[in-house]
């Protein structure tokens, strides 16, 4: 768990994300390497690595405030409907056929990363509005999908930000701040489906791994700063290629995983 953390930490700063697309199948794999129920054993993963993000993206929104990089006008107007979806997601993920959700999340993750590979960053961003409309639908699909994966969302909402005029740097801390929210709600949703369940999983509340999380936090959110701090030390045109290069390997480990299942 320990050597988990660092790049979990790490990447979760570099890239506004949660960290989650580390976290949840190294807690998948060490939770039944420990005897976990078989039933329950990805519930805790995911909820376990939601209650992660927390602490982990106030780290990095903070450090990337710092830098003048947090939007929180969108953070509040489009985060709202990014939580509507969070919670119908948690509700409804014990009853999601994981399949076809993780064919549907690597074709949207392969569009994404070709999407970043092929942008070339401008100089001068004009932020365009993103109509009501617009917020509704993509907040929603974001965190109707972020909830059964145990993610911040990031990945997913650095490109829509980007689509719409911000700079790489201010897509990825505005994004960071709006994974804070899905944490808070996915792991808030997790906890009390585990706990109506009656799991009475080892040392976990509801669907959240304590040790687990005490292990993880004071090394993510360490590196989360460090994460942070480096982001806006690189040319604006790599970050934008290794964050495409990032969900490209991710996209084809889902698909890989898709054809295991």
């Amino acid at each position: 768990m320990a050597l988990t953390a660092i790049p979990v930490g790490f990447v979760a700063g570099l890239f506004g994300i949660g960290g989650g697309l580390i976290t949840v199948p190294f807690l998948y794999y060490i939770f039944n390497q420990l005897g976990v129920d078989p039933q329950y054993v990805m519930h805790l993963a995911v909820g376990t690595s939601f209650a992660i993000i927390i602490p982990t993206s106030i780290v990095s929104v903070m450090t990337h405030h710092k830098f003048n990089a947090v939007d929180f006008t969108i953070v509040k107007s489009y985060g709202l409907f990014v939580v509507s979806g969070v919670i119908v997601g948690t509700i409804f993920a014990a009853a999601l056929k994981t399949k076809s959700l993780v064919l549907f999340f690597s074709i949207i993750i392969f569009l994404l990363s070709f999407y970043l590979l092929l942008l070339k960053e401008k100089d001068q961003t004009a932020i365009k509005e993103i109509k009501l409309n617009l917020k509704i639908i993509f907040g929603f699909i974001v965190g109707f999908i972020s909830a059964p994966m145990g993610i911040g969302g990031a990945i997913m909402n650095v490109p829509i930000l980007k689509f719409f005029g911000y700079s790489i740097n201010k897509a990825i801390g505005s994004a960071a701040a709006i994974g804070f929210l899905i944490a808070v709600f996915g792991a808030g949703g997790f906890l009390i489906s585990g706990s109506y369940l009656n799991t009475n999983l080892p040392l976990s509340i509801g669907f959240l791994n304590v040790p687990a999380f005490l292990i993880f936090i004071p090394i993510t959110t360490f590196m989360a700063r460090i994460g942070a701090k480096t982001v806006h030390k690189i040319d604006k045109n790599k970050i934008s290629k290794f964050f495409g290069l990032f969900l490209l390997i991710i996209a084809s480990k889902f698909l890989y995983e898709y054809f295991k299942l």
